[in-house]
């Protein structure tokens, strides 16, 4: 195994799978995908990997075809030591080229969704290379690397050239929110809350400024405005350039519009048309590109078939869409504190409450069996009607035993998330209607924990409770609390 360099901070999952794929011996070209949004390491962590094995790196530009062959010759000229640097006429000459010469360590083509959008063949080129590899018995690997999540996403699907050649497929993703605490150096959870609200868990944005981190949560509003509201920081910007570097993005305002809708709590199509003026059948396909690009994610309602809502995907653009655009000017002008202190209950609401939702649904998800009684099988969230109240009772929190064919789903937990209030009697009493009414509906809710996650406390007397009637109540403490992992798991 090639060791990971004492600088990477974490990432011993990936580095594992890309060791491994850079040191295994065969007599045949290997071919991997590392996909990622941006600023998530992918390039620190190839580089890196080439170096420790004396692989060639090519970080790619927007650049023509021409361009891009002569910076590539350069790259493979000064790799291999070469007195003068090859020139290609095409990229078919360059691949065979890169095929037929000798060399240890893998070959990366970093940002490679620059090359084949200059190269629309490149895919094509490199598939036949590859199985020509095959038949003469080449050894080769190959890592191609991008962050257009829409264009990695489809090398390897469908009919796509390179579908059935690769042997790795590895997705960069940010960091889980106690490892990024961790990464920031935070250690109160409240705080790392309001952080991973901000920032996610992207590692580059601790390099944007400057590995500036919130001490205190009296310091939280200090940080926000020398950071991400001030415009000399990179991560002021940050948001609108997540969209607007996507490939498949062509009228980027009314994109940014889809995103302010979902962003502003609009999570259903028929909401989010409504939000920009437009039907609902209009904005179909510029939901699946937002969806492709990773900004947004589409989740069942676990109790409503054919019901599902958007929620965005990366934290920075639902505070960029709350805080920042509605007031972008005033940002722009130097005039952050009077936002910010305009912001701050809509921060609250419209930023960290879904967010603080969101890291509880991530808590479950991840819970061993005792914590419910059972491995959760989909974690969501529901809505139960209640026909008799004219009513209905969103659940934030829906925890589900893996379906058994034939017999009643079992539902682990129903829990509600708060932020901003103090969770007591009322909410176990709206979580346990709920129990009743999905009873009713015949599933299986005899062994059902009701689940409180509060940030701002539990009233007197609302506490954990075992029997029958099993009530947890989960503070960002327990949230941020490193649960117990199954022996084997991991690399």
């Amino acid at each position: 195994m090639i060791d990971k360099p004492a600088r990477i901070f974490d990432r011993n999952v990936e580095w594992g799978h890309l060791a491994g794929f850079a040191a295994r011996a065969t007599d045949r070209p290997q071919l991997g995908v590392v996909s990622g949004r941006r600023r998530q390491g992918k390039t620190y962590l190839l580089e890196a990997l080439t170096r420790a094995t004396g692989g060639f790196y090519f970080g790619a530009t927007q650049a023509t075809e021409a361009e891009s062959l002569l910076l590539f010759g350069r790259a493979l000229g000064a790799h291999t030591g070469a007195a003068a640097a090859p020139r290609f006429a095409s990229w078919d000459e360059a691949i065979r080229y890169l095929f037929a010469a000798p060399g240890s360590g893998p070959i990366v083509l970093d940002e490679f969704p620059y090359l084949s959008k200059a190269t629309p063949a490149l895919p094509s080129i490199l598939q036949r290379e590859i199985d020509r590899g095959v038949s003469e018995g080449r050894s080769l690997a190959l890592l191609l690397c991008g962050s257009a999540m829409s264009v990695m996403g489809g090398l390897l699907s469908g009919s796509a050239p390179l579908r059935g050649r690769a042997n790795l497929e590895l997705i960069v993703r940010p960091f889980e929110p106690r490892l990024a605490a961790d990464y920031w150096g935070v250690g109160d959870a409240r705080l790392a809350v309001l952080l991973h609200a901000v920032v996610g868990g992207t590692p580059a944005y601790r390099q944007f400024v400057n590995a500036d981190a919130p001490h205190s949560i009296e310091d939280f509003d200090g940080w926000t405005l020398r950071t991400v509201l001030d415009p000399a920081s990179p991560l002021f910007r940050e948001a609108r350039y997540l969209l607007d570097e996507e490939a498949d993005v062509r009228d980027s305002a009314l994109y940014h519009s889809v995103l302010a809708a979902v962003a502003a709590g609009n999570n259903t199509r028929g909401g989010i048309a409504n939000y920009i003026g437009r039907k609902a059948a209009d904005i179909g396909h510029h939901l699946n590109v937002v969806e492709d690009c990773r900004l947004v994610r589409r989740e069942a309602d676990l109790f409503r078939s054919g019901r599902a809502r958007y929620r965005i995907a990366e934290p920075l653009i639902t505070f960029y869409h709350n805080v920042m655009r509605p007031q972008w000017g005033l940002l722009e002008s130097g005039r952050a504190g009077a936002v910010w202190a305009d912001a701050k209950v809509r921060f609250s609401a419209q930023v960290v409450g879904p967010h603080f939702e969101q890291l509880s649904r991530d808590w479950a998800l991840e819970a061993p069996a005792e914590v419910f009684d059972g491995l959760p099988g989909e974690v969501g969230a529901g809505v139960v009607a209640d026909p008799a109240r004219r009513s209905s009772i969103e659940i934030d929190v829906v925890v589900l035993a893996t379906r058994v064919p034939g017999e009643p789903r079992r539902v682990l937990s129903l829990g509600e998330a708060k932020w901003g209030e103090t969770m007591g009697q009322r909410h176990v009493e709206r979580l346990g209607r709920a129990r009743e009414l999905l009873a009713a509906r015949g599933y299986d809710t005899r062994d059902t924990v009701l689940a409180c996650y509060g940030a701002a406390g539990f009233e007197l007397g609302t506490t954990d409770r075992s029997g029958p009637e099993r009530v947890l109540t989960i503070d960002p403490a327990r949230l941020y609390r490193r649960q117990p992992t199954a022996p084997g798991a991991g690399l």
